[in-house]
């Protein structure tokens, strides 16, 4: 990898980690176009390390919000009845447990350009339907996210073990999740933001552990330069997101992952 390589896979990662569209699928298609290959270690290592950089946006701009959950007295409701670490656990571990138990395989058949490409068409699909089932004001009963109920947490977990897919979309498929569950599309966008935390800081982090290995004091520039794009962008991208939700429906975004995915479809068969 070179800086400019560097600079554009971090805008690319912090443009796309929390908007349904697939950053993983950009990430594997920006690397094909630049001609990285996905095989090589240090780029593998190298998206880990820009993914830590979108995760560490979300920490900034919600910090109240993570001290609120660990905060077990005081604030405006009893810790049951706001968001907290109950709501959070639940939504994980139907996408943890899944995932540790086909990491491996997942790893071996899901990446690659073609397998994106499916997945984001049928990740669009899912968003149409889901825009389409909560269209009736009686089925959105949650619009703030310290709302949510455990149930509510749950469903939107067991819709993340689709994001497992690359190119589905974790957001994709968890605000897709919430629409289903009857929470409204900015609550469930900002606990998407909120349960991405701790799976991505546990996911990316074992994906470092095991490709430190792979890395030498060459790298620590481009990765560095990479992280702090993805982090800048993230920061922006999320706050330009939750604005657009106000206005706009995930079938906007399901149109992008279709003209994306001709797109790529006609460059990969030339």
């Amino acid at each position: 990898m070179d800086f400019i390589s560097s600079i554009i896979m971090g805008i690319i990662e912090g443009l796309t980690e929390f908007l349904p569209v697939s950053s993983t699928g950009h990430m594997i298609l920006t690397a094909h176009l630049l001609g990285l290959s996905e095989d090589n270690e240090s780029v593998k290592t190298f998206e880990v390390v820009v993914q830590l950089g979108a995760v560490l946006a979300v920490v900034v701009l919600y910090w109240n919000k993570f001290i609120d959950m660990f905060r077990f007295t005081g604030g405006k409701r009893p810790y049951s009845r706001r968001l907290n670490l109950g709501h959070i656990i639940l939504a994980m571990v139907p996408a943890v447990v899944i995932g540790l138990l086909f990491r491996d395989w997942i790893k071996a058949h899901l990446f690659g350009p073609e397998t994106v490409l499916y997945s984001l068409v049928i990740g669009g699909i899912l968003m149409i339907v889901a825009e389409r089932w909560s269209h009736k004001s009686s089925r959105i009963t949650t619009h703030d996210v310290d709302d949510i109920t455990y149930k509510q947490a749950f469903a939107v977990g067991m819709f993340q073990i689709l994001a497992l897919w690359p190119g589905f979309s974790r957001s994709g498929s968890t605000i897709s999740g919430g629409l289903f569950a009857g929470i409204s599309r900015v609550a469930a966008a900002e606990f998407t933001f909120l349960v991405s935390v701790p799976i991505m800081i546990g996911a990316t982090g074992y994906d470092l552990y095991k490709s430190i290995g792979h890395l030498n004091s060459d790298d620590f520039v481009i990765f560095a330069i990479g992280f702090i794009a993805a982090f800048i962008v993230a920061m922006l991208a999320i706050k330009t997101f939750l604005s657009i939700l106000k206005r706009l429906s995930l079938t906007v975004f399901a149109i992008y992952r279709f003209i994306l995915a001709a797109i790529f479809f006609v460059i990969l068969m030339m």
